[in-house]
C-alpha cells in the first residue's frame, strides 16, 4: 500500500530543513527524506561564518545537524532514503529506493546541485580536509585575506569569483584551459583590467600540493607546449560549473537547459499543481546557505496556502 503523506520535502540542506520547520510549525506533519548526501552541500564546508546568528562561526557539518534537531523538534519526520523515481501524471506519486511508493498532496524539492570539481585524488584530499580546495569563492574567500590563490575555469562565474578574490586577496592566478575565455566580454574585460588577476591560457591543474592538511602550491601545465610549473598558492577554487539535483523531474517539471527548475516569478510553484522548488535546484545565481533557508521558507508557505485553497 501506498504511503499517503500530505506534505514531502526532497532534500536536506538549508531550504529542506528551513522548509520543514514551517511546514511542521503549519501542521503539516512534514516528512523529509535527507537523499544521497544529507545535509547537502554545507558539509563539505568546514566554517560557516556568514549565516546570521552564528557571530562565531559554525562548521558546515555542526550548523545541518542543528537545523536537523530544529526541524525535529517541531515534529518533522527525517527519513533516510533518498527519491528514485517520479510519477506527476495524475497524483503526486513518488518512490524510495525503487520501493516503497508515497502518495503526496504536496511536495517540496530542495535537492540542490552539487559542484562540478577537476576529478584530481588531491583536490578530493583537500577538499576533504578543509585546507584549501573550495567551490564557493563567496562562502569561503574570507579565509585567504591577503594570499595568494588560483581559480580554475573560463565561464562567466569563474571570472565573477576570480573579481571578487582579487578584492580580498594579494594575487589570483586564473587558470583557463583553452586559448580563450568562454565568458561574456564584460566579464572578461573586468578581470583583464584588474591588476592582481594573473590569467594564464591552455593550462590545465595536474595536481594540488600541500603538506597533507593544507595547500601550498598547485602543479599546472600548457596543454599545447606539455610545459609544467609550479604555483605557490594557500588556495584553490574550482568554478567549472554546477550541475543541479534534478534529473528524476525532467518529464514533468519544466527546466532551464541546464536542468535549473524554473518557478513562477516571485512564488516557489512549479508548472506541477502542488509541487514547490527551493534553493540551488532553481537558484543558480546566488547560491548561499541563506538564500537557501528563505526560498525553503517561501516553499512551505507556498504548499500550506495550496493545501488551504483545496
Amino acid at each position: 500500500m501506498a504511503e499517503k503523506i500530505k506534505c514531502l520535502i526532497i532534500g536536506s540542506g538549508p531550504a529542506g530543513y528551513t522548509a520543514a520547520i514551517y511546514a511542521a510549525r503549519a501542521n503539516m506533519s512534514p516528512v523529509l527524506y535527507q537523499g544521497t548526501e544529507p545535509g547537502g552541500q554545507l558539509t563539505t564546508t568546514t566554517d560557516v561564518e556568514n549565516f546570521p546568528g552564528y557571530p562565531k562561526g559554525i562548521s558546515g557539518p555542526e550548523m545541518m545537524i542543528e537545523l536537523q534537531q530544529q526541524a525535529e523538534r517541531f515534529g518533522t519526520d527525517v527519513r533516510n532514503g533518498w527519491i528514485t523515481k517520479v510519477d506527476f501524471n495524475n497524483d503526486l506519486k513518488l518512490w524510495v529506493n525503487d520501493q516503497d511508493e508515497l502518495i503526496c498532496e504536496t511536495v517540496i524539492i530542495a535537492t540542490g546541485a552539487s559542484a562540478k570539481y577537476l576529478g584530481l585524488p588531491s583536490e578530493k584530499k583537500y577538499l576533504e580536509l578543509g585546507g584549501g580546495v573550495s567551490a564557493c569563492a563567496v562562502c569561503d574567500g574570507f579565509f585567504y585575506k591577503g594570499q595568494e590563490v588560483a581559480i580554475a575555469g573560463g565561464g562567466d562565474s569563474a571570472c565573477e569569483e576570480a573579481h571578487y578574490l582579487s578584492k580580498l586577496c594579494k594575487k589570483v592566478t586564473m587558470l583557463v584551459r583553452r586559448d580563450e575565455f568562454r565568458a561574456s566580454k564584460i566579464m572578461q574585460e573586468r578581470v583583464k583590467k584588474t591588476d592582481n588577476i594573473e590569467i594564464l591560457y591552455n593550462t590545465e591543474t595536474k595536481e594540488i600540493l600541500g603538506d597533507n592538511s593544507v595547500v601550498e602550491n598547485v602543479l599546472v601545465y600548457n596543454n599545447k607546449t606539455g610545459e609544467e610549473k609550479t604555483i605557490p598558492i594557500t588556495g584553490f577554487f574550482v568554478a567549472i560549473g554546477h550541475t543541479p539535483n534534478t534529473e528524476i523531474f525532467k518529464p514533468y517539471v519544466n527546466m532551464d537547459e541546464t536542468g535549473y527548475i524554473i518557478n513562477e516569478p516571485g512564488t516557489s510553484r512549479t508548472n506541477i499543481p502542488g509541487v514547490f522548488v527551493s534553493g540551488d535546484a532553481a537558484d543558480h545565481v546566488y547560491r548561499q546557505a541563506v538564500t537557501a533557508a528563505g526560498t525553503g521558507c517561501i516553499a512551505a508557505l507556498d504548499a500550506e496556502k495550496y493545501l488551504s485553497s483545496k
